[in-house]
């Protein structure tokens, strides 16, 4: 039986500005007061897994047992058709430098790789987002969400974070870089999850 959040405040494990925004604004409306493990100065731990989940589930535990709170963790990337799969679980790792992440880095990478291999348009890809809600006591509740789209270029928008300026959302004409954040909000991968979470765990019975 799925379990019930009921506790009023609860760590978001993330060190990523972006991904809080996104995730306490759509906790908010419940009277969940979100708090992220950057904000506590919590470690990032290690992500050896070599899936969604399982690195969901390291952020989501190693939270929980550092606060005693519940702790929701998401881990999510793109995965490109034309690559792969790629940059998938190596989604983040494909922006870091020695000074810190460089998205457009990572997205000019994803580019030149899909030119040099001759990936034919549309350039389709999808976002993944799965989500560990984490208990002190070793429970976990899981949601996963999706978002097809394609990859475009260049660049389009400032806005959203990570990928979003070279990804075109499946039925839409702009990116989300250039999506208004509540629209961004209301079809992202993320906010599909969080739909998935809020009917299972926060939903009146």
């Amino acid at each position: 039986m799925t379990r019930r959040l009921t506790e009023p405040r609860i760590v978001v494990a993330t060190h990523n500005a972006g991904k809080l925004a996104e995730i306490r604004a759509l906790l908010a409306p419940f009277g969940i007061e979100a708090v992220s493990a950057g904000e506590l100065g919590l470690p990032e731990p290690a992500e050896t897994e070599e899936s969604f989940l399982g690195n969901a589930r390291i952020k989501a535990h190693a939270a929980t047992a550092a606060t005693g709170l519940p702790a929701l963790a998401d881990d999510s990337g793109i995965a490109i058709d034309g690559l792969g799969g790629a940059p998938g679980v190596r989604t983040a790792d494909w922006a870091e430098t020695p000074t810190g992440r460089d998205f457009t880095l990572a997205m000019t990478r994803a580019w030149r790789e899909l030119e040099a291999a001759g990936a034919p348009e549309p350039r389709t890809a999808r976002f993944f987002s799965t989500l560990v809600l984490a208990w002190p006591d070793g429970h976990d509740e899981v949601f996963e969400g999706v978002l097809e789209g394609r990859c475009v270029w260049p660049m389009r928008g400032a806005g959203g974070h990570g990928y979003d300026p070279m990804f075109q959302p499946e039925g839409h004409e702009i990116t989300l870089g250039e999506m208004d954040f509540a629209d961004k909000n209301r079809i992202s991968h993320r906010a599909r999850a969080l739909a998935r979470l809020v009917e299972a765990c926060l939903a009146p019975a």
